[in-house]
């Protein structure tokens, strides 16, 4: 047996002992549901329903802006961004972000105070309260 051999069935075998000791968990402790802060549950069921009332049914009021997602930033603070369609790298036209372990959402930019801030008001209230629906009517 050459020592190139020896030292790869070594790799195995150590890569298959190590294998089967991740899988024998004794933990006895209550899992954890996700691990993700209310904040980040909470703008990820806003962000996938502005995505889909917004920028995939292709309202005509949101037609001029597109999603930039940031939902897993480093900095703690989960959001999404509205900006120019025609300029991805522009100064974000609307901010809608949650903080820590805070299920409230805070919405601010420009659009805020344009006609529209009352309808994206309106809809970030109904998504954060847990309806996905695109309309108030629903």
């Amino acid at each position: 047996m050459t020592a190139t051999s020896t030292i790869v069935r070594f790799a195995v075998l150590a890569a298959a002992s190590l294998a089967l000791v991740s899988c024998q968990s004794s933990s006895k402790a209550p899992s954890q549901p996700t691990g993700k802060s209310a904040a980040l549950r909470t703008m990820e069921q806003v962000a996938m329903a502005a995505h889909k009332c917004w920028i995939a049914s292709k309202d005509p009021a949101f037609r001029s802006y597109q999603m930039a997602n940031e939902l897993n930033n480093f900095g703690g603070t989960p959001r999404f961004l509205l900006v120019p369609a025609k300029h991805y790298g522009g100064k974000p036209l609307l901010v809608v972000q949650a903080t820590g372990n805070s299920s409230r959402v805070d919405v601010f930019g420009p659009l805020m105070s344009e006609t529209l801030g009352s309808r994206i008001s309106a809809d970030i209230t109904r998504w954060q309260g847990g309806n996905p629906s695109c309309s108030t009517a629903a």
